[in-house]
């Protein structure tokens, strides 16, 4: 083989690596069996939400799931939610999956839902929340990190009755996002954790998809 075919060589042998690991993790979470979870789903509807850009949308619609109950001690400060927040494209329900739900929300795991409350927003233009391909599309008020922030805090201290959180987490986008939290609201939750992110400006349309 000649040196000039080795880098090309190396690509496809690491593509192949990556399909190979994507098939198994596939095949594994096909193989768990799947829990029915005691979900409680709802839609938030936000009137006259204003943009970081002072645009205004009359109606800003948050879909979100939950797990759990909300408990509150006794000078009535919520002590057990924890908000998860997924990645650009994604929804809450990605954190229903088995691969992800079984090692934190079961009996004794992390997560234990019998111990907390559990909120997975499907975040602005995402999932079943307010997105340009509702209709408006090029009208729809571009919105960034700040508001997706913002409006998932409404929907917490508005509509779900959360005025703490015990911990903020997210993948990718959602990772993002828990760097920027304890900035925004920052006595808001005990903790923070950011997955698969970095504190660092990136560049794109990442928090735009269509």
């Amino acid at each position: 083989m000649s040196s000039a075919m080795l880098p090309a060589m190396k690509r496809i042998l690491c593509l192949a690596g990556l399909l190979a690991a994507l098939a198994f993790t596939l095949s594994a979470q096909q193989r768990l069996p799947r829990v029915n979870w005691p979900t409680t789903e709802g839609d938030y509807v936000i009137h006259n939400f204003r943009f970081a850009d002072s645009e205004v949308l009359p109606s800003l619609r948050l879909h979100y799931t939950t797990l759990g109950h909300l408990q509150k001690n006794a000078a009535g400060v919520a002590t057990n939610a924890v908000l998860i927040i997924h990645g650009t494209g994604g929804t809450g329900h990605q954190f229903l999956s088995p691969i992800f739900a079984d090692p934190l929300y079961g009996p004794g795991e992390p997560l234990d839902i019998r111990n907390h409350y559990i909120i997975l927003p499907d975040l602005i233009g995402h999932g079943e929340s307010s997105k340009p391909s509702d209709g408006l599309r090029a009208k729809f008020p571009h919105y960034g990190y700040h508001d997706m922030i913002r409006a998932t805090h409404a929907l917490l201290t508005q509509h779900l009755g959360v005025n703490h959180l015990r911990l903020v987490m997210g993948t990718s986008m959602g990772g993002m996002q828990s760097w920027m939290w304890p900035e925004m609201y920052p006595t808001f939750m005990d903790a923070s954790m950011p997955l698969a992110s970095e504190p660092a400006q990136i560049a794109g349309r990442n928090p735009l998809p269509a």
